[in-house]
């Protein structure tokens, strides 16, 4: 079977889901409501990483099944502000040099603490994904960009025609030093890669003309299989640079042990570390996968304790409206919590630190 077609297995509702575990008829109709609203995809290949004799707490399970708890209609849709960044259907220009591209609204799963639940998997989102074309050409008339991220969704399920489109209008770009890829496909379904060698052949013609990045996902060690190295080393093998984003999530990776044993292995595999990100406020999302910021930062400096230094190359962060924000930790002088702005949507902001008297329970900035 091709990928496209393994695709269509995909478990995307509670009769697939019934193929793994009981549901009682209250909890099938108030899944059946969340569905509605957020919806399931989840592949069978990431579905077989699941302890299914205790997937009430096994991390795996948490990541890609729904939960009642999405109910919850606390929080933002849009917690970064994307819209206000939004220059044409599908492109965000938030931060001087570089440049969003969502180039689908669709993804091989669909991750229960995704930030961009109000449009991934929704036909009819009100956000139309980007035209590469008019994308493009944007890019060409500000020569202040330097790097251009495709994401989505999920940049790599788009079908190869559509990702040598991208590749051949962006690399003829002079001013572009590099082009991002943001994936999970390594982490959720290898096989779009292990197995479609003329993916990786349109990868290798076009990263010999612009240095090509893959951002990946993995946000627990049970992630890194035999599959998913396999597609990593294909990528580099490819002349592919590949780095991860994980999300500080509860019940998920909220463990200094956890943590530290997933960036040793990563690179060990050949993927360094990014960034770790404080999880956004994001209704659905907020109510149960959100740790305080002063106990994430205290799990996250614990953890950089136990690795070594490519593993601790990482910075905390938030993504917020105002920009990437680091966080530095508590000042030793009287204990408020140091953050600095490594990006920022106002240029007047770049690097400025800056002092917060936090309580123990608050999760994000207003």
């Amino acid at each position: 079977m091709t990928w496209a077609k393994e695709l269509q297995n995909n478990v995307t509702g509670t009769a697939g889901l019934r193929e793994y575990r009981s549901l009682s008829p209250e909890e099938e109709k108030r899944l059946e409501t969340v569905l509605h609203k957020y919806p399931m995809r989840a592949t069978r290949y990431y579905l077989s990483l699941v302890n299914w004799e205790d997937y009430e707490k096994d991390p795996i399970y948490r990541l890609c099944v729904p939960t009642v708890l999405e109910e919850d209609s606390s929080g933002s849709l849009d917690t970064s502000g994307e819209s206000t960044n939004t220059r044409l259907p599908g492109l965000q220009h938030k931060y001087r040099e570089t440049v969003l591209v969502l180039t689908t609204h669709e993804c091989a799963m669909y991750c229960r603490h995704c930030f961009r639940k109000r449009l991934v998997g929704l036909e009819e989102a009100g956000e139309k994904a980007a035209d590469p074309k008019a994308a493009a050409s944007y890019i060409r008339s500000h020569p202040e960009v330097s790097n251009v991220l495709l994401s989505g969704g999920d940049s790599f399920l788009l079908s190869n025609q559509s990702i040598s489109e991208y590749l051949d209008l962006l690399t003829d770009i002079p001013h572009l030093d590099f082009i991002r890829f943001g994936t999970r496909i390594p982490v959720t379904f290898p096989m779009r890669i292990t197995d479609d060698p003329e993916l990786l052949s349109i990868l290798r013609k076009y990263g010999r003309k612009k240095q090509i990045f893959i951002v990946t996902h993995f946000n627990h060690p049970r992630e890194i299989t035999e599959e998913s190295i396999k597609a990593v080393r294909l990528l580099r093998e490819a002349g592919l640079a590949v780095r991860n984003q994980t999300v500080l999530l509860r019940g998920v990776n909220d463990d200094p042990e956890i943590l530290s044993d997933l960036f040793g292995r990563l690179t060990g595999i050949g993927v360094l570390p990014y960034y770790i990100f404080q999880c956004r406020p994001v209704t659905g999302v907020k109510s149960q996968f959100q740790v305080p910021i002063k106990e994430g930062f205290g799990i996250v400096e614990e953890a950089r304790g136990r690795m070594n230094g490519q593993a601790k190359s990482f910075r905390f962060v938030m993504s917020h409206k105002s920009g990437k924000i680091e966080i530095l930790g508590p000042s030793p002088e009287d204990g408020r919590m140091t953050f600095k702005y490594n990006q920022a949507k106002d240029r007047e902001d770049l690097g400025r630190i800056f002092f917060l008297d936090l309580e123990e329970d608050r999760t994000w900035l207003d």
